[in-house]
């Protein structure tokens, strides 16, 4: 028989509804779907909060905290989860709540958080040496943190292997982030089947990997944030398959190789070339997901010439093969 897993989110004034209820529902349905095959429940879900009773949410509504977290042994638990909302500030200098996080890490299996929920592990001292993430709208304070490896392109760092990230303490990026994490998390406890009927019932993608992306490289910046490059940006998903070095995107900008460079890294935070390649890599997936051409076409459409370079940038960006993406996500390629 499976091992009963206690889980406890955390709750406090204003946190974000759907980084508590998104990945406790994901728990909950697991449980659903082991009675569907027989089996009995293995987890216990648990609200803790600065007391018991009424929390309200930053969506208005409230939620009922069972318990004050303050009040609970964390040897009872399996796992803590501790979500993101509007009072980060006031979390990250609650040096009860930091003490009390400090003590669960060396008691608990796991230790994670949802959106800008990170902020309060590193204010705790337990993002040190390790990978994290965080929404992207919180990228910047996190990484005022030292002795951290941020990570803002990928949706959580949670890895049972420990390869690509950590089993113990690990953080997921904004939001819905929250649901993959506990997809991984379930699938890690009892399998990837069912994981997957999880993220089915749940409609939901069949698990997005950890280390995707957050946010899609094809939601060109508002042209006001980008006043020198708005007509370059508009103009470079329509010719991805044209040569889109930076010589000759400095031609079409009309602005020196190095000044567009410059450009780039102020108004964007990157190079003109990991531009590009995510730009490609954006609709590299949507062709694939679409089941709209072959690998090899879309590779060729996409800008990446050879679908070996395609392989190569999914493995880099997304940790899955093009043909492994297409089978979870669309239908699949003819070849």
């Amino acid at each position: 028989m499976d091992a009963i897993r206690h889980i406890a989110c955390l709750a406090f004034a204003d946190v974000m509804s759907l980084d508590v209820t998104g990945p406790l529902q994901v728990f909950a349905s697991a449980n659903v779907e082991r009675k569907r095959q027989g089996l009995p429940a293995c987890y216990v879900l648990h609200l803790l909060g600065p007391a018991a009773g009424p929390v309200k949410t930053s969506a208005g509504f409230a939620l009922v905290a069972e318990q004050a977290w303050s009040e609970v042994d964390p040897a009872r638990l399996d796992t803590v989860l501790i979500p993101g909302g509007m009072t980060m500030d006031v979390q990250c200098q609650d040096q009860a709540l930091l003490e009390w996080l400090r003590d669960a890490e060396r008691q608990v299996r796991r230790l994670g958080s949802i959106c800008s929920g990170a902020l309060v592990l590193a204010a705790a001292g337990l993002l040190q040496g390790r990978q994290a993430t965080t929404h992207w709208s919180d990228m910047e304070a996190l990484c005022r943190h030292e002795g951290i490896e941020v990570q803002g392109d990928r949706l959580h760092t949670y890895d049972p292997t420990g390869r690509d990230g950590d089993a113990h303490v690990f953080t997921s990026a904004g939001v819905t982030a929250g649901i993959d994490l506990a997809l991984a998390l379930v699938e890690a406890d009892l399998d990837r089947p069912t994981a997957l009927a999880v993220a089915r019932r749940l409609v939901l993608f069949l698990r997005r990997p950890g280390g995707q992306t957050q946010f899609s490289a094809l939601l060109t910046p508002e042209p006001s944030r980008t006043p020198r490059l708005a007509a370059l940006l508009e103009w470079i998903p329509a010719n991805l398959a044209a040569d889109l070095s930076l010589e000759a995107l400095a031609v079409q900008a009309k602005m020196a190789p190095r000044s567009l460079s410059r450009a780039f890294v102020q108004e964007l935070g990157m190079g003109p070339g990991k531009y590009v390649e995510r730009v490609r890599l954006e609709a590299a997936r949507t062709l694939l997901q679409d089941a709209q051409a072959s690998i090899a076409t879309v590779a060729r459409l996409t800008g990446f010439g050879h679908p070996e370079n395609l392989r190569r940038t999914f493995h880099k960006h997304l940790s899955v093969s093009p043909q492994d993406y297409a089978e979870r996500f669309g239908r699949p390629t003819s070849d």
